[in-house]
């Protein structure tokens, strides 16, 4: 019975997957042109069951050249952090996409339906973005896993195979309001 279990839990996978690829070719040809705009709004951070922080942010995309567009972070009221990143197309028609740092760092990105998402580890911790775009609104949401705090289960069996949990080490959450120009 648990075989025919894993091989059922592996369809779906397969499936989700063919789905999400068709749906990711649609959407990859209209990206980044739904993102581009001056974006703001208030990030929501919370570490483990720590008190919520608020503080702005804001996401400036335009084009700066045929295929490259800027892919700039600004958080604080002040824009005390500012990071002017540039956007460049891998292959677009299947919607994989670079953020480049401009300092020797290349982070991988990938669109999926009305989002634009990608992971990357840095320093012991794993960080999953994602940008989804609604219209005039922009949901972004950022998790924080630490990769040195897991557990083990699982018998590391076919039937049981080991699985690592990761603890999440912080979550940042909000929504950014497309500016008028």
């Amino acid at each position: 019975m648990r075989k025919h279990a894993v091989r059922f839990f592996l369809c779906c996978i397969l499936c989700s997957f063919l789905v999400s690829t068709q749906a990711q070719h649609a959407t990859a040809t209209s990206f980044p042109q739904a993102f581009v705009g001056h974006w703001k709004g208030q990030l929501n951070w919370q570490r483990g069951g720590a008190a919520i922080q608020t503080f702005s942010m804001q996401l400036i995309i335009k084009a700066v050249s045929d295929s490259n567009y800027t892919w700039q972070i600004i958080y604080g009221d002040q824009q005390q952090d500012n990071r002017p990143y540039i956007l460049k197309p891998v292959k677009p028609a299947v919607g994989h996409w670079q953020v480049d740092e401009q300092n020797g760092i290349i982070l991988d990105s990938y669109v999926f339906d009305h989002s634009f998402t990608g992971a990357f580890t840095v320093q012991g911790n794993t960080i999953v973005d994602k940008y989804t775009v609604r219209g005039d609104s922009m949901d972004v949401e950022f998790l924080s896993i630490q990769l040195d705090k897991k557990t083990r289960s699982g018998t590391g069996t076919e039937e049981s195979p080991f699985v690592d949990s990761y603890r999440i080490g912080s979550l940042q959450w909000g929504t950014l309001i497309k500016q008028k120009p």
